[in-house]
């Protein structure tokens, strides 16, 4: 293309400052246009110090050239690339579509950003001082890349669609008029949304986005503590995994990679209440090393999360809730200090395939981590934990897990059958201890034989009685219904006759424990 004569074909307008007519002319030729002093106080857009006519452009300059601006020169692309400027007024380019390349680094915007119903290729602010960025519905066919900007009143994309990547690492977003930091609903990224060490003061709403790859929120940290939700991401979809992990903090660490040993790492924290219900998690949901400050009435909610590894493996939260109820896992990866205390975790209906401990979690805080589960009696999270076990060979821990489900449930019964428990419990351990049946037999079988043996009590009928045998006599009286020809042919007085109907008694109880253990096991199989 070649040079045109007046604003039509390429030469500037005349009503242009020095300023706008230099980026007219470095937009045309595709080069960077750049008004930074050198000085990093002075250049710093975050800043206060000011910036004067010499390093402002118009917005509606701005607006004109990446909507109808001037042909490149001969063998140049047009794109407008700036630094260091400050753009004065609103700068709107809502429902327009912008074909040449965009990108400014630390500029300065006195207005919001309006892109609305937008269309552009890729568009990248970095580092720049914005007002607000109004972006609904905004459509890009590249990357739209904001990192280490500072929005002071918010950022909205809900339903935006973003073709490739969108960056938030080290931003930072405060809460607009609604107190939202990101309004997000809706949004599609095609590939990743990288927002590490991001700052978001308020709510950042992510309710029913698509991400194509991953979600990173690496060494993040989202403060919005005195409502319910810090992160309220409902109904979100990502293709592979979703990290609220540490990131590296230094010129050594790369976005994306776990922190090499040495590293100076930043957490993931979260001051304020997260919803994830219904997210669906191609690859994981990673908590390594997260942090999370509660108030008594906030949670970390995961209500019918679908993802195939849960890395439990944050900081166990002092106050608040974490609720599972209804998720499902393959893997679930945790720590024994990770979870909360009784009352504050809820699993109704949580169900994974495998468990992976990080670190020493033997069986009996295991178990406190499912009592812990629910306030009042659920036999359901001792069911998952004891199917789990039996499918990886662990057969003694699984009927611990069973014992304590019958032990727990105890506690909610009537006080008859408490007592009736307690002697389940004692005689055969609810027949999960099979081999107490016989070692209690075998105690009141000597006991009964040591008995009987002092006493010699006299025939009912005279020659019409078997020998005395007190061994076979006290085991008939042990085994109910079977019949060893002893019982029935002595007089027994006194003392003896009530020891005789104790052994009676204590023969049914045996019997009948070992019987409802039976079912158990049969159930079971």
């Amino acid at each position: 293309m070649t040079e045109g004569v007046g604003p039509g074909g390429g030469e500037p307008p005349e009503d242009l400052t020095a300023a706008e007519a230099g980026m007219w002319q470095a937009f045309r030729n595709g080069s960077v246009y750049d008004l930074s002093s050198g000085d990093t106080v002075v250049d710093d857009p975050h800043g206060g110090h000011p910036w004067g006519p010499g390093r402002t452009v118009r917005a509606r300059v701005v607006c004109w050239l990446l909507l109808d601006g001037p042909p490149a020169l001969a063998g140049r692309v047009s794109s407008l690339k700036l630094v260091g400027v400050q753009i004065s007024g609103a700068l709107d380019l809502a429902g327009g579509t912008v074909v040449p390349y965009l990108e400014m680094r630390a500029c300065r915007f006195e207005r919001d950003v309006l892109l609305p119903e937008a269309r552009f290729t890729t568009v990248r602010m970095v580092d720049c001082s914005i007002p607000r960025l109004e972006a609904a519905r905004l459509h890009t066919e590249g990357d739209l890349h904001l990192p280490r900007c500072r929005f002071l009143g918010g950022i909205r994309l809900t339903d935006a669609r973003i073709g490739t990547d969108l960056l938030l690492n080290q931003a930072i977003v405060h809460q607009d008029r609604s107190g939202r930091s990101i309004a997000a609903d809706g949004m599609n990224v095609g590939q990743d949304l990288q927002a590490e060490m991001l700052e978001s003061h308020g709510e950042l709403s992510l309710r029913s986005a698509t991400i194509g790859v991953s979600l990173s929120l690496r060494g993040a940290r989202l403060v919005n503590p005195y409502t319910r939700l810090a992160l309220n991401a409902p109904q979100l979809t990502v293709e592979r995994s979703l990290y609220l992990t540490p990131a590296g903090v230094g010129a050594q660490a790369r976005s994306g990679m776990t922190p090499a040993r040495g590293t100076r790492i930043q957490r993931f924290e979260c001051r304020g209440g997260v919803r994830l219900d219904d997210g669906r998690f191609g690859d994981a949901v990673d908590f390594e090393g997260a942090r999370f400050t509660f108030t008594d009435e906030q949670e970390l909610s995961l209500r019918r999360v679908q993802t195939p590894e849960l890395r439990f493996l944050g900081e166990r939260p002092v106050r608040g809730r974490v609720v599972l109820s209804g998720a499902k896992v393959v893997n679930l990866m945790d720590r024994a200090d990770s979870w909360p205390g009784p009352g504050r975790l809820h699993m109704g209906g949580f169900t994974y395939e495998n468990l992976v401990p990080r670190g020493p979690f033997p069986l009996a805080l295991r178990l406190r981590w499912v009592d812990a589960a629910s306030a009042e009696y659920n036999p359901e999270p001792y069911e998952r934990l004891a199917a789990v076990l039996r499918e990886g060979g662990e057969d003694e821990d699984a009927r611990e897990v069973l014992l304590a489900k019958q032990r727990r449930r105890r506690e909610s019964l009537p006080v008859a059958a408490k007592l009736w428990g307690h002697v389940q419990d004692w005689t055969v351990a609810y027949g999960y201890r099979p081999g107490r049946a016989a070692v209690w037999m075998a105690v009141l079988w000597a006991g009964g034989s040591l008995a009987f043996a002092r006493s010699a009590p006299p025939p009912l009928k005279s020659g019409e009685h078997p020998a005395w045998n007190p061994p076979l006599f006290t085991l008939d009286l042990l085994l109910p219904v079977i019949d060893l020809g002893q019982v029935g042919f002595w007089q027994l007085r006194g003392g003896w006759q009530w020891l005789s109907a104790a052994f009676v008694l204590l023969g049914w109880i045996l019997a009948t424990t070992v019987a409802a253990g039976a079912t158990r096991t049969l159930r079971r199989t």
